[in-house]
């Protein structure tokens, strides 16, 4: 079963809101509205002044010191005009630039968060599947297996049968396991029943098999991109697989191969559904997995795999974030790898619109 330890960025609170921006418009309006209320200020004295001179004309030489107060008065009012003017055009200029920094520093946080996410999603399919790799290099040893390609004969391949199945009924997360002999014949499956058309198989030019027998050793271990098994009902699976070797030896002689069908869609559905995202997030992202050429084999949205490529610009950085021609923005993550499992060149990708709606 697929699990993992979810990343400090998925534990912490849902990622930075509007707040600075908020704020930052705020500072405009309230500085906007001082300014209008000393523009309307200013529009009374200078009506004042305008009256004081009229008066002041009419009283004639007994008014001339009081015009010159008024004169006084209206020079510092257009004085007062010109300053409220330039205040409101440089607030507006500095508030402008505070709200571009602002947003660039959110989608700076917002990338990085979608980028942490996109590396704890790949990281969680990487520690999962070298278990996988650890599982089929352990049952290439078990002496049914052996046996029966080792001795064949329907004897053998009935108790590797069984010896597969009692496998099957504990690791529910493959679809079936199967042991071909040197020539690419299946000669025994865990699951005889629910696919019968495994048994008799020919996998000699199937990628898994050729792999297998070009392991080093009984160490060794090959794994295949996320394929549709027309034998497995057409399930997607994710192939591991090595050689059986004489006598379960690690340097034996190589008798035939076993490969193990990972039950691929719903186990990384598991993963890419189970990114924690905030509420606000969830109808606007798409979580996916895409393999070393940009197809994708999982998705939260269930759509496109193995159908669709998702054209990402990696820039040759193995984890980072970016602001997409749509608008919309994609953190990434390569597979690091995990203990003797290398990865195939995958990434963790998370696309996020503004919107409602990830396209």
């Amino acid at each position: 079963m697929l699990c993992g330890n979810a990343s400090a960025a998925q534990q912490e609170a849902a990622p930075m809101d509007n707040s600075l921006i908020d704020l930052t418009r705020n500072v405009l309006d309230v500085a906007s509205q001082k300014v209008s209320a000393i523009e309307d200020i200013n529009r009374t004295t200078k009506m004042l002044a305008f009256n004081a001179l009229i008066e002041a004309g009419r009283a004639g030489d007994a008014g001339r010191g009081f015009a010159v107060v008024a004169n006084e008065v209206n020079s510092i009012s257009r004085q007062v005009s010109v300053v409220a003017s330039e205040l409101r055009t440089e607030i507006g200029q500095l508030v402008d630039r505070m709200a571009t920094v602002g947003e660039d520093l959110m989608v700076r946080f917002r990338g990085q968060r979608l980028a942490d996410l996109a590396l704890n999603m790949i990281e969680i399919i990487d520690r999962n599947l070298y278990e996988r790799s650890c599982d089929v290099r352990w049952w290439a040893t078990d002496k049914a297996v052996v046996d029966c390609v080792a001795q064949p004969g329907t004897e053998a391949s009935a108790f590797a049968s069984s010896r597969l199945g009692v496998i099957l009924d504990s690791y529910t997360v493959y679809l079936d396991l199967w042991v071909a002999d040197r020539q690419g014949r299946v000669v025994a499956t865990g699951r005889p029943r629910r696919f019968p058309n495994a048994i008799g198989t020919n996998v000699a030019n199937e990628s898994w098999f050729r792999q297998a027998l070009s392991t080093r050793d009984g160490s060794d271990f090959t794994v295949v991109d996320i394929t549709a098994n027309p034998t497995l009902d057409g399930r997607t699976v994710a192939t591991y697989s090595t050689a059986v070797r004489r006598d379960g030896a690690v340097d034996g002689e190589i008798i035939g191969a076993m490969g193990i069908f990972f039950d691929w869609e719903p186990q990384a559905r598991a993963v890419t559904s189970g990114v924690r995202l905030d509420r606000s997030e969830e109808g606007r992202t798409r979580c996916l997995l895409v393999d070393a050429a940009g197809r994708i084999i999982s998705s939260s949205d269930g759509r496109g795999q193995l159908s669709e490529t998702f054209p990402l610009e990696t820039h040759g950085k193995a984890m980072g974030h970016y602001v997409d021609k749509f608008g919309r923005l994609v953190g990434f993550a390569l597979t690091p790898g995990y203990e003797t499992y290398r990865g195939l060149g995958w990434y963790g990708v998370i696309v996020q619109t503004g919107g409602e709606t990830a396209h």
